[in-house]
């Protein structure tokens, strides 16, 4: 069976293809019970409603991120970018691949350790994935290292931005130079020299250090010394700038020239640039943890100790110094990358935010007032309870502004009078964030407020402990969440007192309360103050607070205990509605697309004809496209200005075209091991408006790629006679010069 070729046109919801009535073929593995009595069958997998087992049905977890991993890099390869971009979406690679070490690879070395038997849902050991992994990433290494100084540094000097040695430089240039290290650098390096009285120092984790052998010019002994280079100075030391042209020099190339000044009496023999990666991925036992917030402030000293997963290190160290490194270090060969020049090029983020340069980058975007919100100039902007009261509105961030839609709607809660509580979810947010201190705010004035801090979200765990602190010490009812789930629903629930009645607005998204990464992070939030959904989040918020196991809801879904089985039933329906020859009909836009229960009945639903398009910038272990398997499937990838975050789904659901945006991918985590809210979008307008932006995206033609069946993207072609159409660029035109929230015609 093969999938019919859709033209643009009928990629819209309402496909006018015939689909014929097909009896789905069960998804049974005819080797599934020699697998399942292999030893180390994932017990997971035996105690399930899994049928099918293996890389002919599940691409691997690991190898899925670095393909997407080669998507951003794709972005820094094309000259079709700006040039400052491009250094961007390198600098992007290179700390997505330290998060990846620090994740992925931690964890996978941790089950090699315990030797774990298990095999993945794709059929790999650890050890067969961690040899996989290591392939994959020399291979990237050698392209984006490649990309940056063979293409982009010529290009970045033909533009007026070179990078020089400090050799290089004129002599003017030099004492500029040579007075930032006597001022900058010099009184804050320690180096460490290793001896018999000295042992070998802590190496912090993505810190960049000197290896140095030195000799003692009257003993003529050897020995080894390491110097860290500042994390808090610049990478790239400006030391020209005129007009449009700028010279930098590499810290550590300063650092080079002076290492002298640091061992006087010494003669320095070789001096080599090395960094370590360490595992993040660290043990904990929540359910006996007596109190959670210390377990997690055990867990953040831990990981600063945790054991090196990667050392990237200068391919041209001497071979005597590589191994003491290694001997030093306690790791394997294996866990070495080796390089020529500079480390670490996650730091050339610093030159794509160079000033004065903006003829290389985007345009800047400055999101625009949401269309509900607008008024006339002499008019004062109106109550966003207001505006809410009249109906359902729906923001698309950045395109739509954060500061005048969620953030107002925080800030004016906690000014208003009239409002009695405010209760928030909290997963990740800025470092000086306005809402939190609006919520602080609000407690003072006598307000209850209620915020449920998650401290276990990976790396912002810091962050939001400090805030819950914060947060407490301003009189607010701060709750840890729950042991065993992370919470990762996008809530907050507002109580406004109203004549003789209390009314609830709430606002219902898919990103983060984050101010900062709502410039760049493309999200969907709901505000609403219609009863049924309010009084469900009301119960979200009792169910995250207090005691209640068996809270039921009447119109969200609800992760842990509720979310598969409703979403399965969605894509049951379809399933039916095909086999009976009527339209079927599924679209999905996540971040990731992991759990492999989704993945066999969206299997099964392209076997019973079920249209099916996925909108996954992540990780995608479905594989499309196969025959007699998921010909019906198409998995598409947006990469492009702005990170791609919205959780989206639709169904057909017999003509009456169900929509839901919420916090959750498809993933197992997400569906079994998180508090996760999706809510359904019933306004009419709202629904046409995603329907719009589903079709953006199903056209997209220069961000878009299309996943094939053996696990490779390839990017979408445009079609003879269409325009070129980027779905960022054409989300800023038509918000910005829209003034309806939605189109009159798609």
């Amino acid at each position: 069976m093969k999938k019919t070729s859709l033209s643009p046109d009928e990629m819209k919801l309402d496909p006018s293809i015939t689909q014929k009535a097909k009896i789905a073929k069960k998804l049974a593995n005819p080797k599934k019970n020699e697998i399942l009595k292999q030893k180390g069958m994932h017990k997971d997998l035996r105690s399930s409603n899994l049928k099918i087992f293996g890389s002919d049905y599940f691409l691997n977890y690991e190898l899925s991120w670095l393909k997407f991993n080669e998507r951003v890099l794709a972005e820094a390869m094309s000259d079709k970018n700006k040039l400052l971009e491009r250094i961007k979406f390198l600098s992007i690679v290179c700390s997505n691949l330290d998060e990846f070490f620090q994740k992925r690879v931690g964890g996978l070395k941790r089950q090699q350790l315990a030797e774990v038997k298990e095999l993945s849902v794709d059929g790999m050991t650890p050890t067969d994935q961690l040899k996989a992994v290591r392939g994959e990433v020399q291979d990237m290494i050698e392209t984006y290292r490649t990309c940056f100084f063979d293409d982009l540094l010529p290009k970045l000097s033909e533009k007026g931005i070179q990078i020089k040695g400090y050799q290089e430089l004129t002599d003017y240039q030099k004492s500029v130079s040579d007075r930032y290290f006597q001022k900058q650098i010099y009184p804050i390096v320690t180096p460490l020299a290793v001896d018999e009285s000295h042992p070998f120092p802590f190496i912090s984790n993505k810190s960049l250090s000197f290896a140095i052998e030195l000799i003692n010019s009257r003993s003529n002994e050897k020995t080894f010394a390491r110097l860290k280079i500042p994390a808090n100075r610049n990478r790239f030391i400006k030391v020209h700038r005129k007009g449009n042209k700028v010279i930098l020099v590499p810290i550590e190339d300063i650092i080079r020239e002076k290492m002298d000044q640091f061992f006087p009496g010494m003669e320095v023999i070789s001096a080599h640039m090395f960094r370590v990666t360490r595992n993040a991925s660290v043990d904990r036992n929540e359910e006996e943890a007596e109190d959670l917030l210390e377990t997690i402030e055990d867990e953040l000293r831990e990981r600063k100790f945790a054991e090196i997963v990667r050392l990237e290190l200068d391919a041209d160290t001497p071979k005597h110094i590589k191994k003491y490194l290694i001997e030093q270090l306690k790791i394997n060969w294996s866990d070495v990358y080796e390089m020529k020049g500079t480390i670490g090029l996650a730091d050339v983020i610093d030159i794509a935010k160079l000033d004065g340069f903006n003829r290389l980058k985007e345009r800047n975007w400055t999101p625009v007032l949401h269309p509900a919100l607008r008024h006339a100039p002499d008019e004062e902007m109106p109550s966003i309870f207001e505006v809410i009261r009249k109906g359902d509105f729906m923001v698309h961030h950045p395109y739509h502004s954060f500061e005048l839609t969620t953030q107002r709607f925080i800030e004016e809660a906690a000014k208003d009078p009239k409002v009695l509580a405010i209760k928030q979810t909290l997963y990740r947010t800025s470092q000086d964030s306005p809402l939190m201190h609006s919520l602080m705010h609000a407690a003072e004035e006598g307000k209850q407020v209620a915020v449920l801090v998650e401290i276990k979200a990976r790396f912002d765990e810091e962050r939001n402990i400090n805030w819950a602190q914060k947060l407490e010490n301003y009189g607010v009812h701060v709750a840890y969440g729950i042991p065993g789930l992370k919470i990762h629903s996008k809530l907050t629930m507002v109580v406004r007192e109203e004549g003789d009645e209390l009314r609830t607005y709430c606002h219902i998204g898919t990103g983060n309360y984050n101010p900062d990464t709502a410039q760049l992070y493309e999200d969907i939030a709901l505000f609403t103050c219609e009863e049924t959904l309010c009084s469900d989040v009301t119960d979200v918020f009792n169910l995250l607070t207090g005691y209640a196991p068996e809270q039921k809801f009447e119109k969200l879904f609800v992760a842990p205990h509720h979310m598969r089985r409703q979403m399965t039933e969605l894509i049951n329906f379809e399933i039916k509605e095909a086999k009976n020859g009527r339209p079927a009909r599924i679209i999905a836009k996540m971040n990731s697309l992991e759990d492999p229960l989704i993945i066999q009945k969206l299997y099964e639903a392209s076997e019973a004809w079920v249209n099916i398009d996925l909108i996954v910038r992540g990780v995608c272990r479905l594989i499309p496209g196969k025959e007699g398997l998921s010909e019906n499937i198409t998995v598409h990838s947006i990469i492009g200005r702005y990170l791609e975050h919205s959780r989206l789904y639709y169904f057909n659901h017999k003509g009456d075209h169900k929509y839901f945006i919420g916090s959750a991918d498809w993933m197992h985590r997400n569906l079994d091991a998180r508090v996760e809210v999706v809510t359904p979008i019933e306004n009419e307008k709202l629904k046409k408006y995603l329907q719009f932006a589903f079709n953006i995206y199903f056209n997209d033609n220069k961000q878009r790629w299309l996943l094939n069946s053996d696990g490779s993207y390839t990017r979408a072609e445009k079609d003879k006679g269409s325009t070129k159409l980027s779905a960022h660029e054409f989300f800023m035109n038509h918000m910005k010069d829209a003034d309806e929230p939605i189109p009159m015609s798609v």
